[in-house]
């Protein structure tokens, strides 16, 4: 049930959709960067962190 939630803030806000399944790591840093230089890669990203975990 948690992870449909962080799959819909991966697809909205990404870093929040990382930040709800592995909190303030290097993955989320990771996200925040991606997010700022294209949005598709902040999602394909987090997506990525969210199913893997």
């Amino acid at each position: 049930m948690f992870d449909i939630y962080a799959c819909s803030f991966a697809i909205i806000l990404p870093p929040v959709g990382v930040f709800l399944e592995r909190g303030c790591n290097a993955d989320f840093l990771i996200n925040i960067l991606l997010t700022i230089l294209g949005y598709i890669p902040g999602i394909i990203h987090a997506l990525y962190i969210i199913l893997k975990y």
